[in-house]
């Protein structure tokens, strides 16, 4: 078990979108299962690559719905293939901005393609949390936040608590 440091707000790679992956390799398994363990030792619910400081797309999901069903997927190279128009608003947060929270409308239901760690294809229909947490994850593969999808105004709230937050440690 190899824990990663997780990349926080104003590290470039967060900004940044990730390159496709074009081989899957022992390492990108190793990769994976190492992603796995950092989220669970933060607590979190997804990763993606770029939080660890890997600019590719990879990404890493475990939620529990309300019903009590689990969904875990590792996936590489995801795509969200379509979008429902109905729309759900929901608190979120990040590994990479720890301590920042705030209600974020979303899109109820996705499907995304995309290829296992062992380049098998994956078809995921998805909605309520595991609907959240694949849009925020493959969000950062595209270099967005979180923060990005809410008002100005709250947005600049919330890097202003960041900061303080930050300079308290």
């Amino acid at each position: 078990m190899a824990l990663l440091d997780i990349r926080l707000l104003g590290a470039r790679v967060l900004r940044e979108r990730a390159a496709p992956v074009t081989e899957i390799t022992e390492e990108t398994r190793r990769l994976v299962r190492d992603m796995f363990d950092t989220m669970y030792d933060a607590e979190g619910i997804g990763l993606a690559a770029p939080q660890v400081g890997i600019p590719e797309r990879i990404l890493v999901v475990d939620v529990t719905e309300e019903d009590e069903s689990r969904h875990a997927h590792a996936l590489v190279n995801p795509v969200i293939t379509s979008f429902s128009r109905d729309t759900e608003k929901s608190a979120e947060g990040c590994l990479s901005i720890p301590g920042i929270e705030e209600t974020v409308s979303r899109p109820a239901r996705v499907t995304v393609e995309a290829l296992s760690p062992d380049g098998e294809p994956v078809h995921i229909e998805a909605a309520g949390l595991l609907a959240r947490a694949l849009q925020h994850e493959v969000d950062h593969l595209d270099g967005v936040l979180f923060i990005d999808r809410v008002s100005p105004l709250k947005r600049g709230i919330l890097l202003r608590k960041w900061r303080k937050l930050r300079a308290d440690r």
